[in-house]
Protein backbone atom coordinates (compact mmCIF):
# COMPACT_ATOMS: atom_id res chain seq x y z
CA UNK A 1 0.00 0.00 0.00
CA UNK A 2 1.21 3.35 -0.74
CA UNK A 3 2.62 5.60 2.39
CA UNK A 4 2.03 9.04 2.92
CA UNK A 5 4.99 10.23 0.78
CA UNK A 6 3.68 7.63 -2.27
CA UNK A 7 1.51 8.95 -5.01
CA UNK A 8 -1.77 6.89 -5.16
CA UNK A 9 -1.65 4.72 -7.95
CA UNK A 10 -3.05 5.79 -11.30
CA UNK A 11 -4.11 3.12 -14.46
CA UNK A 12 -3.73 4.26 -17.65
CA UNK A 13 -5.95 4.77 -20.88
CA UNK A 14 -4.60 5.28 -24.61
CA UNK A 15 -6.67 7.67 -26.42
CA UNK A 16 -4.86 8.68 -30.14
CA UNK A 17 -5.18 12.13 -30.29
CA UNK A 18 -6.61 14.18 -33.58
CA UNK A 19 -2.99 16.04 -33.95
CA UNK A 20 0.32 16.14 -32.43
CA UNK A 21 0.62 17.24 -28.84
CA UNK A 22 2.96 20.47 -28.43
CA UNK A 23 1.98 20.59 -24.32
CA UNK A 24 4.14 19.57 -21.61
CA UNK A 25 1.71 16.99 -20.65
CA UNK A 26 1.68 12.97 -20.29
CA UNK A 27 1.43 11.19 -23.78
CA UNK A 28 2.74 8.73 -25.66
CA UNK A 29 4.08 8.41 -29.17
CA UNK A 30 4.42 11.69 -31.43
CA UNK A 31 7.68 13.68 -30.74
CA UNK A 32 9.05 14.73 -27.04
CA UNK A 33 7.80 18.45 -26.16
CA UNK A 34 11.51 19.34 -24.61
CA UNK A 35 11.17 21.54 -21.59
CA UNK A 36 14.97 22.85 -21.93
CA UNK A 37 17.70 21.92 -24.96
CA UNK A 38 17.22 18.65 -26.21
CA UNK A 39 18.52 15.92 -25.52
CA UNK A 40 18.03 12.79 -27.87
CA UNK A 41 19.75 9.42 -26.37
CA UNK A 42 21.79 7.75 -28.84
CA UNK A 43 22.29 3.89 -28.50
CA UNK A 44 25.22 2.43 -26.99
CA UNK A 45 25.86 -0.09 -29.76
CA UNK A 46 24.90 1.27 -33.03
CA UNK A 47 25.31 5.40 -31.98
CA UNK A 48 21.75 5.68 -33.53
CA UNK A 49 18.86 7.85 -32.04
CA UNK A 50 16.61 5.95 -30.19
CA UNK A 51 12.70 5.62 -30.31
CA UNK A 52 10.53 8.53 -28.39
CA UNK A 53 7.76 5.98 -26.62
CA UNK A 54 6.10 8.52 -24.32
CA UNK A 55 6.44 11.43 -21.77
CA UNK A 56 5.31 11.78 -18.04
CA UNK A 57 4.06 15.00 -16.74
CA UNK A 58 5.71 14.85 -13.22
CA UNK A 59 3.93 15.61 -9.97
CA UNK A 60 3.95 19.21 -8.30
CA UNK A 61 5.30 22.56 -9.80
CA UNK A 62 7.32 23.36 -11.47
CA UNK A 63 6.35 21.48 -14.53
CA UNK A 64 8.94 18.84 -15.23
CA UNK A 65 8.54 15.69 -17.73
CA UNK A 66 10.19 12.52 -18.09
CA UNK A 67 11.20 11.03 -21.18
CA UNK A 68 11.36 7.48 -22.09
CA UNK A 69 13.32 6.28 -25.22
CA UNK A 70 13.86 2.69 -26.26
CA UNK A 71 16.28 1.30 -28.59
CA UNK A 72 14.99 0.61 -32.29
CA UNK A 73 15.99 -3.07 -33.69
CA UNK A 74 16.64 -2.50 -36.88
CA UNK A 75 18.06 -6.45 -37.55
CA UNK A 76 15.45 -8.69 -36.86
CA UNK A 77 18.31 -11.30 -36.76
CA UNK A 78 20.35 -9.50 -34.10
CA UNK A 79 17.68 -8.09 -31.73
CA UNK A 80 19.54 -5.24 -29.18
CA UNK A 81 18.46 -6.01 -25.71
CA UNK A 82 16.52 -3.18 -24.50
CA UNK A 83 15.70 -4.60 -20.60
CA UNK A 84 18.86 -3.31 -18.79
CA UNK A 85 18.53 -0.54 -16.80
CA UNK A 86 22.37 0.84 -17.29
CA UNK A 87 22.95 -1.24 -21.06
CA UNK A 88 22.22 1.94 -22.87
CA UNK A 89 19.97 0.67 -25.18
CA UNK A 90 16.94 2.61 -22.93
CA UNK A 91 16.44 5.87 -21.30
CA UNK A 92 14.68 7.86 -19.16
CA UNK A 93 15.47 10.77 -17.62
CA UNK A 94 13.29 14.05 -16.82
CA UNK A 95 13.84 18.15 -17.91
CA UNK A 96 15.00 19.91 -15.69
CA UNK A 97 17.18 17.26 -15.18
CA UNK A 98 19.56 15.04 -17.14
CA UNK A 99 20.67 11.92 -18.52
CA UNK A 100 22.59 9.27 -16.74
CA UNK A 101 26.47 10.05 -17.33
CA UNK A 102 26.45 6.34 -19.41
CA UNK A 103 24.51 8.04 -21.78
CA UNK A 104 25.85 9.84 -25.53
CA UNK A 105 22.82 12.05 -26.35
CA UNK A 106 22.72 14.52 -29.63
CA UNK A 107 20.76 17.72 -29.88
CA UNK A 108 18.17 16.74 -31.92
CA UNK A 109 14.24 18.22 -31.35
CA UNK A 110 12.87 15.38 -33.33
CA UNK A 111 13.36 12.07 -34.16
CA UNK A 112 12.51 8.19 -34.54
CA UNK A 113 8.84 7.56 -32.75
CA UNK A 114 6.98 4.37 -31.95
CA UNK A 115 3.67 5.87 -33.09
CA UNK A 116 1.26 8.91 -33.56
CA UNK A 117 0.55 11.16 -30.32
CA UNK A 118 -1.73 9.60 -27.52
CA UNK A 119 -3.03 11.09 -25.18
CA UNK A 120 -3.67 8.99 -21.18
CA UNK A 121 -6.82 9.28 -19.28
CA UNK A 122 -5.51 8.35 -15.37
CA UNK A 123 -8.21 6.57 -13.12
CA UNK A 124 -7.26 6.06 -9.55
CA UNK A 125 -6.84 2.95 -8.99
CA UNK A 126 -9.13 1.19 -6.39
CA UNK A 127 -7.80 1.23 -2.84
CA UNK A 128 -8.52 -1.64 -1.32
CA UNK A 129 -6.36 -3.20 -4.67
CA UNK A 130 -3.93 -1.92 -3.53
CA UNK A 131 -3.96 -2.83 -0.14
CA UNK A 132 -4.41 -6.44 -0.62
CA UNK A 133 -2.01 -7.24 -3.33
CA UNK A 134 -4.29 -9.02 -4.55
CA UNK A 135 -3.23 -11.66 -7.72
CA UNK A 136 -5.78 -9.95 -10.16
CA UNK A 137 -5.61 -9.60 -14.26
CA UNK A 138 -5.00 -6.47 -13.73
CA UNK A 139 -2.08 -6.39 -11.33
CA UNK A 140 0.47 -5.69 -14.05
CA UNK A 141 -1.68 -3.32 -15.89
CA UNK A 142 0.02 -0.21 -17.06
CA UNK A 143 0.07 2.32 -14.46
CA UNK A 144 1.61 5.57 -13.44
CA UNK A 145 3.11 5.79 -9.09
CA UNK A 146 1.89 3.90 -6.38
CA UNK A 147 4.08 0.72 -6.56
CA UNK A 148 5.48 -1.63 -8.83
CA UNK A 149 4.02 -5.39 -9.31
CA UNK A 150 7.22 -6.96 -10.36
CA UNK A 151 6.91 -10.09 -12.78
CA UNK A 152 10.25 -11.43 -11.84
CA UNK A 153 13.29 -10.34 -9.10
CA UNK A 154 12.71 -7.23 -7.69
CA UNK A 155 14.96 -4.21 -9.67
CA UNK A 156 14.65 -0.99 -7.51
CA UNK A 157 17.66 0.63 -8.39
CA UNK A 158 19.73 0.48 -5.45
CA UNK A 159 22.12 2.92 -6.43
CA UNK A 160 22.57 6.61 -4.68
CA UNK A 161 19.90 8.81 -4.78
CA UNK A 162 15.96 9.12 -3.96
CA UNK A 163 14.51 7.10 -6.51
CA UNK A 164 10.56 7.56 -7.18
CA UNK A 165 8.92 4.96 -9.06
CA UNK A 166 7.00 6.76 -11.84
CA UNK A 167 5.81 4.33 -14.28
CA UNK A 168 4.84 0.57 -14.90
CA UNK A 169 3.75 -0.54 -18.66
CA UNK A 170 2.28 -3.55 -19.92
CA UNK A 171 3.42 -4.74 -23.07
CA UNK A 172 0.67 -7.46 -24.19
CA UNK A 173 -2.49 -5.68 -24.37
CA UNK A 174 -1.94 -1.93 -22.62
CA UNK A 175 0.29 -0.22 -25.25
CA UNK A 176 -0.80 1.31 -28.45
CA UNK A 177 2.41 0.36 -30.09
CA UNK A 178 4.18 -2.55 -30.78
CA UNK A 179 6.60 -2.35 -28.02
CA UNK A 180 9.13 -5.93 -27.37
CA UNK A 181 10.15 -6.81 -24.02
CA UNK A 182 10.06 -10.41 -24.39
CA UNK A 183 7.15 -12.61 -24.00
CA UNK A 184 4.23 -11.33 -22.04
CA UNK A 185 6.89 -8.13 -20.68
CA UNK A 186 6.24 -5.29 -18.52
CA UNK A 187 8.80 -2.41 -17.82
CA UNK A 188 9.44 -0.41 -14.68
CA UNK A 189 11.00 3.25 -14.69
CA UNK A 190 11.95 4.85 -11.78
CA UNK A 191 13.82 8.42 -11.43
CA UNK A 192 15.96 10.39 -9.18
CA UNK A 193 13.73 13.19 -8.28
CA UNK A 194 16.99 15.58 -7.07
CA UNK A 195 19.28 14.75 -10.49
CA UNK A 196 16.53 13.97 -13.18
CA UNK A 197 18.61 11.20 -13.81
CA UNK A 198 16.38 7.61 -14.57
CA UNK A 199 16.20 3.30 -14.89
CA UNK A 200 13.92 1.59 -16.77
CA UNK A 201 14.12 -1.86 -17.24
CA UNK A 202 11.90 -4.43 -18.32
CA UNK A 203 10.83 -8.37 -17.14
CA UNK A 204 9.22 -11.26 -19.03
CA UNK A 205 7.73 -14.73 -18.76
Amino acid sequence: MPSSTTPARQDLRFVEADEPIREPITKFGGQPVWLDGPMWPLSAESGRPMRFLGQIRLLGDPVRLAYLFLTENFDEDDVTDTSEPRGGENAFFAQPGEPAEFHRVAGIRSGPTFGPDHRVELTPHPAASEANGADDVNDFASRLWGTPRWLQDEETPDEPGTWRFVLQLDSTDDLPFDVSFGEDGVGYAFLDENTGQGRFCWQCE
